[in-house]
């Protein structure tokens, strides 16, 4: 099934159009985007069973953009009828005519054009199978109940099995002399987590799932809750690991993690702008492995960061940013695509209609390769498998990378040692970790579970992934 249209945004088209038309007759320009979107979140745990709506992604307003020939402004706002278009009118009238003024001294313009595009109409849902609103949330808790029972079940060293889901609801509709656009999305994700204790010492094991669609998620949540127990349990004994670099095998979600953190940010183009990123001047050389091909896009696979269109009216890409090894391009937002001279790729996104747009991540990942997972295993003489990602950040400035791992297995002369090291970090210059890349298996695997920042804040959905991989890693 398909999901329906937004009844808010369907009452709210007629007087979003003529706030369109009222402003074209008083700029060159103008555009309107309109976001209805809402989230719910179960979670069950030992203690506590907890239920509740709204959240980052959840948001019901408006934004306009004008352009007056010269500058280009914005106004954000959450009521609108038509006894409110005047007071609307004016206030967007009275942001834009501030631009020229609280310009700082010194501070040299550029001036951008109004987009010229050919007419476009577009109407999009994402399609699931059972809609969690219409399952209703007794029933999600009573899935993810048994799911923690059954986890709790399993060994008495558990302090605690946590069991969660999340789905939002997001509806946009965008128009622009050019643009009636307009999209209906749903996401879902999962996650259980195992908590243990040895001592003052507390280890947790986790499994994430995540799609583009509905309830039918959670049909899957019970297949992983006997092996995070085990593996939580092996945590306990697990050792520290010596610092230095090993020959590792990643699994498709450390690899994911790799992707987004190592070569994500770094191609942004508005760091390109900024001079922020080192990668704007390595475009057309090699920075990794002749192995590797890495793609961006809203429109590539079903996941939590697809969509139809951004925030701006560019319709989803998929970008091949890295092309067996080379580097040939970043992806943008419509502002940084404009100073640079370049097509934007559809990555405008913003938190909600409260902020800013600016160049996001989508769905990040390496293509997949030609060898077997066991024949890469086989490969490795003194080395470790890489599991389980926590976290991750990187320096697109001086392409450094810092990654968290919760844990590695050893494997000596081709084999799983069943020894286990616990925690990992994970660093190093990005272009040699790239470049180590020796093996890749030819399974794809991506996960988006999580939320990415940009510097601290403007959360957006993303997913990220690959296949198995063989590097060259430094850890400690």
């Amino acid at each position: 099934m398909k999901l329906n249209d937004s009844a808010f945004l369907k009452e709210k088209r007629p007087v979003l159009e003529e706030l369109l038309q009222e402003l074209l007759k008083r700029y060159p320009f103008a555009s309107v985007m309109a976001q209805d979107a809402t989230e719910k979140r179960c979670t069950v745990s030992r203690r506590l069973t907890g239920v509740s709506a709204g959240g980052v992604f959840s948001a019901r307003g408006f934004v306009v953009k004008a352009f007056d020939g010269q500058h280009w402004s914005e106004h954000s706002f959450n009521q609108l009828t038509k006894e409110d278009l005047p007071r609307v009118l004016d206030e967007i009238c009275r942001a834009a005519a501030m631009s020229e003024a609280v310009m700082p001294e010194g501070v040299a313009e550029r001036v951008y054009g109004a987009p010229e595009a050919e007419k476009l109409t577009f109407h999009g849902s994402t399609e699931y199978e059972l809609d969690p609103d219409e399952v209703g949330v007794e029933t999600v808790v009573k899935r993810l109940t048994a799911i923690r029972d059954k986890g709790l079940s399993l060994s008495e060293k558990l302090l605690d099995y946590q069991a969660g889901a999340v789905w939002n609801k997001t509806h946009k509709l965008y128009l622009a002399p050019d643009r009636d656009l307009e999209q209906n999305l749903m996401w879902m994700t999962g996650s259980v987590v195992a908590i243990a204790s040895r001592g003052q010492e507390i280890k947790m094991s986790h499994k994430g799932y995540s799609h583009l669609g509905g309830a039918e998620l959670l049909s899957g949540m019970d297949s992983d809750v006997e092996n995070t127990v085990k593996v939580v349990e092996e945590l306990l004994n697990s050792e520290p690991l010596v610092p230095g670099e090993y020959d590792c095998i990643c699994t498709p979600e450390v690899t994911g993690m790799i992707v987004h953190e190592a070569f994500g940010h770094g191609v942004e183009m508005d760091m390109f702008v900024k001079k922020r990123a080192l990668a704007e001047k390595y475009v057309g050389e090699y920075v990794a492995s002749p192995l590797v091909t890495m793609h961006d896009g809203a429109a590539v696979v079903p996941e939590t960061g697809s969509y139809f269109f951004d925030d701006e009216g560019t319709m989803a890409h998929d970008t091949v940013i890295i092309e067996k090894g080379v580097l040939r391009r970043g992806i943008s937002d419509y502002l940084s695509a404009r100073t640079l001279g370049t097509e934007p790729t559809g990555n405008g996104r913003r938190e909600s209609y409260r902020r800013k747009a600016y160049t996001r991540m989508t769905n990040t990942y390496f293509e997949g390769g030609s060898d077997s997972v066991e024949d890469m295993i086989a490969s490795v003489k003194d080395g470790l498998l890489l599991c389980e990602p926590s976290s991750g950040m990187e320096d697109p400035k001086n392409w450094g990378i810092q990654c968290m791992v919760s844990y590695a297995r050893e494997i000596k002369d081709g084999k799983l040692t069943g020894r286990i090291f616990s925690p990992i970090v994970l660093t190093g210059y990005v272009p040699d970790l790239l470049k180590s890349i020796t093996m890749m298996s030819p399974a794809v695997e991506l996960g988006g579970g999580g939320m990415c920042g940009k510097g601290y804040k403007e959360w957006v959905k993303v997913s990220d992934g690959g296949p198995w991989i063989r590097a060259r890693i430094r850890l400690g």
